[in-house]
């Protein structure tokens, strides 16, 4: 069975030009740099994303009970609540709470005590001056990962667009996957800064496959963009195909009964599929649109390299 459409394929390298590749990732990354200031303009932490526990601080209560996470909000309005939700299948929930006084804290656990009878109650919690070190270093993380990615690009093209090009694909595809983030309520937690860090390397891996391709390759510029095109969407769709079935198992009872939840597994399996899908636009229209209009003006690697030959030639 092909997955790919060759057919589909010739007609969109053919039909469609530079401007054009651009306009559909113009708008995504323009819509997800949105929401993200909405974001960031409207949390009580300023950030892009609202943060997990480990990044600032808290505790979570994990108990049984009956009641829909809202109800359980509303129960608990007197005190700094971030967020509640299901936990783990069954009547299992997870409440989270911001920073509070010990006397806080202790009220809490009463009232879960005496109003939630055969709780189970458990209680983990996060000190505030870890959090804020687990926050710089997720930073330095991702930050570094970028400057990592854009060097070593650059070292491997040794031209600016094509290189430029690859960041620009990444960043996009990150921008839209934390923004997804946002729309669905995924914090940002240890677990979801690893998937968005696994989504720099697969983006800049697809990146790499197209522009090495196009660059490196000799032949007609259509029939390697179609030739890189069938290979890259095979690998991807491959992937995404492993992604979802992840997320049908990591979901647990809302969806398939017999499997148990694991939230920061689902949590990965989201992050990676909405990056997953920016990735093809990203890299199949813009990286595709830029190469394109870049190599149709003449800057082709192997004419810098038959340039420097001659220069040596020369000399």
């Amino acid at each position: 069975m092909n997955l790919i459409n060759e057919k589909a394929i010739d007609e969109y390298v053919n039909k469609f030009n530079f401007k054009q590749m651009l306009i559909l990732p113009a708008i995504l990354l323009l819509v997800s740099l949105l929401i993200l200031t909405y974001t960031t303009l409207t949390t009580e932490t300023h950030t892009p994303v609202e943060l997990g526990m480990e990044f600032q601080g808290g505790m979570a209560m994990i108990f049984d009970s009956a009641k829909t996470p809202d109800q359980l909000k509303e129960d608990f309005s007197a005190y700094p609540v971030i967020q509640a939700r299901e936990y783990g299948g069954g009547d299992r929930k997870l409440i989270q709470f911001g920073p509070m006084k010990e006397s806080d804290i202790t009220d809490v656990t009463n009232k879960i005590n005496s109003e939630y009878s055969n709780s189970n109650l458990e209680i983990r919690q996060m000190g505030e001056v870890v959090s804020k070190d687990l926050q710089g270093q997720a930073l330095r993380a991702i930050l570094f990962s970028f400057l990592g990615m854009g060097i070593v690009v650059f070292l491997i093209f040794r031209t600016f667009v094509p290189s430029i090009a690859v960041v620009i694909s990444a960043f996009a595809d990150i921008a839209f996957a934390a923004a997804m983030m946002d729309v669905f309520g995924i914090v940002l937690s240890l677990g979801t800064v690893a998937a968005l860090l696994m989504l720099i390397g697969y983006s800049v891996d697809t990146d790499i496959l197209l522009t090495t391709r196009l660059l490196k390759r000799k032949g007609e510029l259509g029939d390697k963009i179609k030739d890189a095109m069938k290979t890259g969407m095979t690998m991807t769709l491959t992937t995404l195909a492993a992604l979802i079935a992840l997320f049908v198992v990591s979901s647990g009872s809302y969806l398939v009964s017999s499997f148990t939840r694991i939230d920061i597994i689902r949590d990965i399996s989201v992050v990676l599929i909405f990056g997953l899908i920016a990735d093809i636009i990203n890299t199949w229209m813009t990286n595709v649109g830029i190469l394109k209009w870049y190599l149709e003006k003449g800057g082709t690697m192997e004419k810098k390299v038959e340039k420097s030959k001659k220069r040596r030639l020369t000399t």
